[in-house]
């Protein structure tokens, strides 16, 4: 597995809460489409004491990482070791917890994906005309068995592959949490970072790192991140709100002057 050129990933379930499920079609609620877009506009006040930190990642010789791996295995209190490989990279488990507050979309001909189609690896359809929205459960928990060099994104589109998810991946994004001095940190992470890396140097602690999947909110809608019926929907809403807006201020300005000149004709001449 080691010497495999395609990163290898498996996921467990790690959680008993329920999806919620809803049939829409590919027009979606055009209302709520945008709104999942206006919403990226500006940054969300956090709830947490979060803050940006730079964790340090220094690189390692392989004799540290043997050291560093063997340091590992022998703190964790399962079976989710990890193996140094014979050209010098490793495999082992991270888990991702999912705190996504908005549905993800799978194929309306598909049933909403079970575990079993999960431990499948069934892929995502190329192209979908209609699709299925449906929450993932709250704080949902995956392990993914991963390769030293996987990065980030292919861990995002494992996640959304497993579940059939057809959103496009740049909707998502991974952070990485921790705890120091009583504080909460978080950062995203870039799309080349390595986590199973961070997760090494880190040690197994979930205090000292954790990974949480989340909406790619950067504070700017990235709209090439959407479909060509998404953007055209926002087009004509967007439209729609400039008429509204509009009509509004014809409106004020028509009544300023109906009482104006109702004003003028009560004067008395002289």
């Amino acid at each position: 597995m080691g010497e495999a050129e395609t990163p290898s990933f498996e996921m467990t379930w790690s959680s008993t809460t329920s999806s919620g499920y809803c049939s829409q079609e590919d027009s979606d609620s055009e209302l709520e489409q945008y709104f999942t877009a206006r919403t990226s506009l500006a940054r969300r006040p956090r709830r947490d004491q979060d803050e940006p930190v730079e964790w340090e990642t220094p690189d390692l010789s392989q004799a540290e990482t043997e050291q560093k791996i063997k340091e590992y295995n022998g703190q964790i209190n399962s079976n989710l070791f990890m193996s140094l490989n014979k050209d010098g990279s490793y495999t082992g488990f991270i888990k991702v917890q999912l705190k996504l507050v908005r549905p993800v979309s799978v194929p309306s001909s598909k049933k909403p994906p079970s575990l079993q189609d999960a431990r499948k690896g069934q892929g995502r359809g190329t192209a979908v005309r209609r699709r299925t929205s449906f929450y993932l459960p709250k704080d949902a928990v995956k392990h993914l068995h991963v390769l030293s060099r996987t990065r980030a994104s292919e861990v995002i589109e494992a996640l959304l592959r497993k579940f059939l998810v057809v959103d496009d991946p740049r909707k998502f994004a991974l952070f990485e949490r921790a705890e120091r001095h009583g504080q909460v940190y978080f950062r995203k992470l870039s799309d080349d970072e390595q986590p199973l890396r961070l997760r090494l140097l880190a040690g197994p602690s979930e205090k000292a790192l954790s990974f949480i999947l989340k909406e790619n909110d950067s504070g700017e809608v990235n709209w090439n991140a959407f479909s060509m019926p998404e953007l055209h929907n926002f087009l004509r809403i967007l439209q729609r709100e400039e008429e509204e807006h509009l009509r509004q201020i014809l409106q004020k300005y028509s009544r300023c002057r109906q009482k104006i000149q109702e004003a003028l004709h009560a004067c008395p001449l002289g």
